[in-house]
């Protein structure tokens, strides 16, 4: 998901104690699991930022493994917390969730543009919404946000693992989703392993860089904005 990271001062010491406390409790309700049967409808989504003050965040239902198009949603509202390094996700859910919300066709999946639990406190956007939607989720970035990792193949389908650094634990996994392009990095949110995640992504490849449910989430999210400016 694209960020806006405002200049300014340093966020405020009790802010971030109590966000912290937060991501701690939520990363206890985390759980890695398969998913219970082979999804029906895959959702995409994503936000972005049209104005520092103001958030859009869309999803996309398709059919699985078709990947016919069900349906699009988007929320456009206020941000209503200020910019907290490491703490986005607390600026995006509300808004996402609303989103959610207005969808007639509930997904098996959510695929989010962005991390699950490669994040420094395992709590990714992804892994976020998960808990606080109980569906499964899985994240589908296009940077590192942290961990270690060897460059994979240069031709689609290569794999390597993403790793604390320090504890070497599996985070998530660097996936080339198409020749001689730069890598996504899936991992896990919630209700969600990292096989099925790195399956589904790779199951949802149709020629680009990125998987057809946050590729077309990222499309409708740019067609959307015409519609609020």
């Amino acid at each position: 998901m694209p960020y806006y990271r405002p200049p300014g001062p340093p966020p405020d010491p009790a802010l971030v104690k109590s966000l912290t406390q937060q991501q701690q409790e939520m990363r206890l309700r985390v759980r890695a699991e398969p998913l219970a049967r082979e999804p029906r409808l895959i959702a995409g989504c994503d936000s972005s930022f049209p104005t520092p003050d103001t958030i859009l965040s869309v999803f996309v239902v398709l059919k699985f493994p078709s990947l016919e198009l069900v349906e699009k949603v988007y929320n456009y509202g206020i941000v209503d917390m200020p910019y907290v390094p490491g703490f986005l996700s607390f600026r995006e859910a509300p808004n996402v969730i609303h989103a959610f919300a207005k969808l007639e066709n509930k997904p098996d999946v959510i695929m989010v543009d962005g991390h699950g639990i490669a994040h420094p406190r395992r709590m990714g956007i992804a892994a976020h919404l998960g808990v606080l939607l109980d569906v499964p989720t899985f994240g589908v970035a296009k940077q590192k946000l942290t961990g270690i990792f060897q460059e994979p193949g240069l031709e689609r389908g290569n794999i390597t693992p993403l790793t604390d650094a320090k504890t070497g634990e599996l985070i998530g996994e660097v996936v080339r989703s198409k020749d001689k392009v730069l890598p996504l990095f899936v991992s896990p949110g919630h209700r969600c392993d990292q096989a099925t995640a790195t399956r589904l992504t790779l199951a949802c490849l149709r020629g680009y860089k990125l998987p057809e449910p946050t590729r077309l989430a990222d499309y409708w999210a740019e067609q959307f904005k015409k519609e609020v400016r």
